[in-house]
């Protein structure tokens, strides 16, 4: 299945041997990946690495994909430098200018989106429709960002005193370190790659250290567009490390910006360093998201994304869907339906079209999987389908696990069941009779990602948009929790972090503001009607 060309490459080092699938080898080789030696994990204008030894792992067949070299200390710190030196002289490319170069990157993804997109799905694990699309988020944003290269205006602000303007003036902020997850091994950096550089700015990319090859091909791809316009490599600089890199990364003087993606428990600690530092950050965190459907949603709707919300990506997206509130009047059915979705869905390889279901990306998410099921039944929740792992072959090889429904016994939002996200396929629900009550179900928990409401009634969906309604980032209705587009501001509120990435205003973040009053007048008044004039025969 997994396997079907039972072929294998030979990859040596030193005195150990490994063997790479020609599944995986194909596509490694697609993308200019080695298959036979180590490969560099650090660049900034050359590629090195002479750090620890990463291997990454495939989540679908338990194959070891690559081993990567890690930045050393000494490499991390000169590529800090490097990334600074990039900065000064990117700085004054005018904007339109750099926004041709985000047009060249472009181009470059979309010519290798499929083979990208294969890479997700064998590095990552989630299907090759998601992993085409995360591919096509890059190529869009940086789309986005060609047109905001025109349009990165300031503003003009009406003085009170004559003769006098005042301008709010956007410059390049300084360097920029992204600090990605696995679950979204390329679009992420690409939100912030695109505004970074058409805002002028010198990037630093620390990915997650169980996805090195992806950061590592489109760094690459990135890399040649850069050379062929005569930009220093390091604008666009890549260093695959552990936690310590991380670390180092939000403690550096020289980073004016962490965009960090991860847990609520990492992004407190990156977001207490970087501002005991007075630097700026962006906090994409936790996500504990809801979708409520009223008695009068239109339920085919609703049940198909539902379903995609809490099965996609086998749950680990930030968006994906943990809690569902049902109204009373239609439970049965909707559970009903739901069902027997979940039923029907197959686990396979994430390579294979129409697979919809791929593997959790690491054993230790099987683990929070494992132990998350473990707690519902201690409480006595009722788990209608799902809750355990896949074993028969091939699926063992994997981290394969049945997508879960369970119905909790208390509504409590306070409890650990409620209040806690889960980064796996478990979707909790519980049954709700008015909507100011599920509303404050919904906000009562500490995450404030996304959330979706379910009705016809333009009644509710005011309440629902409006100031006594949903607290997340994402307000949605009629649409899923999961599946945002670039155009608009993506983040959450609370302990998410409150960061904003991607369209919007988001392009904001990555600039350094100046406001600029100029005097063209013959006089000098003070503002406020303020006057500070000594006796003409004292001057």
């Amino acid at each position: 299945m997994f396997l079907a060309n039972r072929a294998l490459c030979r990859v040596g080092r030193a005195n150990s041997t490994r063997r790479l699938s020609t599944r995986a080898s194909a596509i490694l080789s697609s993308l200019d990946l080695a298959t036979t030696e180590e490969i560099a994990g650090v660049y900034d204008g050359q590629w090195r690495g002479s750090g620890d030894i990463f291997s990454t792992v495939c989540p679908t067949t338990g194959e070891t994909l690559a081993r990567v070299r890690s930045a050393s200390p000494k490499e991390l710190h000169d590529t800090i430098a490097r990334a600074r030196e990039a900065y000064t002289f990117f700085r004054y490319i005018p904007a339109p200018r750099r926004g041709e170069i985000l047009r060249q990157i472009r181009e470059a993804l979309a010519a290798k989106r499929n083979e990208l997109g294969a890479l997700v799905s064998l590095e990552m694990g989630k299907i090759r429709t998601e992993g085409e699309g995360e591919v096509q988020e890059f190529i869009d944003i940086c789309d986005y960002g060609v047109g905001l290269s025109r349009m990165m205006n300031g503003n003009v602000v009406a003085s009170e005193r004559p003769g006098h303007s005042i301008l709010e003036v956007p410059n390049p902020l300084g360097v920029v370190a992204v600090l990605s997850a696995f679950n979204f091994p390329i679009a992420v950096y690409g939100w912030n790659l695109a505004l970074s550089l058409a805002a002028g700015n010198a990037t630093i990319w620390k990915p997650s250290p169980t996805t090195p090859l992806c950061s590592i091909a489109v760094t690459k791809i990135v890399a040649r567009v850069l050379k062929n316009n005569e930009i220093p490599g390091a604008v666009a600089g890549l260093v695959i490390g552990d936690k310590n890199v991380g670390a180092a990364l939000a403690e550096s003087r020289d980073i004016e910006l962490v965009s960090f993606t991860g847990s609520e428990k990492v992004g407190r600690v990156v977001g207490k360093t970087v501002m005991s530092r007075f630097g700026k950050t962006i906090l994409e965190l936790g996500g504990n998201n809801a979708s409520i459907v009223m008695a009068d949603a239109d339920l085919s709707l609703a049940v198909h994304s539902v379903f995609f919300g809490a099965v996609g990506t086998a749950g680990q997206r930030c968006t994906s869907t943990r809690r569902l509130y049902l109204h009373r009047n239609i439970a049965s059915e909707f559970l009903e339906r739901l069902q027997k979705l979940y039923a029907d869905v197959k686990p396979g390889d994430p390579l294979v079209q129409g697979t919809l279901l791929g593997p959790l990306h690491s054993s230790a998410a099987l683990q929070t999987y494992n132990n998350t099921i473990k707690h519902l039944r201690s409480i006595d929740a009722e788990i209608l389908i799902g809750g355990y792992r896949y074993t028969e072959a091939p699926l063992d090889a994997g981290n394969f696990v049945q997508p879960t429904i369970a119905i909790p016994k208390s509504v409590n939002p306070e409890e650990q069941i409620w209040s806690t996200e889960t980064f796996a396929p478990i979707l909790n629900i519980a049954i709700f009779d008015d909507l100011d009550e599920v509303i404050g179900w919904n906000n009562a928990v500490p995450q404030g990602l996304s959330s979706s409401l379910w009705t016809r009634d333009i009644r509710n969906l005011g309440k629902w948009i409006g100031p006594g309604g949903s607290d997340t980032g994402i307000v949605n209705v009629n649409v899923g929790t999961s599946g945002a587009e670039i155009g608009a501001a993506f983040g959450g509120n609370k302990s998410t972090g409150w960061g904003r990435e991607s369209g919007g205003d988001a392009w904001k973040q990555y600039v350094r503001w100046s406001a600029c009053t100029i005097n063209f007048s013959e006089h000098a008044p003070l503002a406020q009607g303020v006057h500070f004039i000594q006796a003409a025969d004292s001057i």
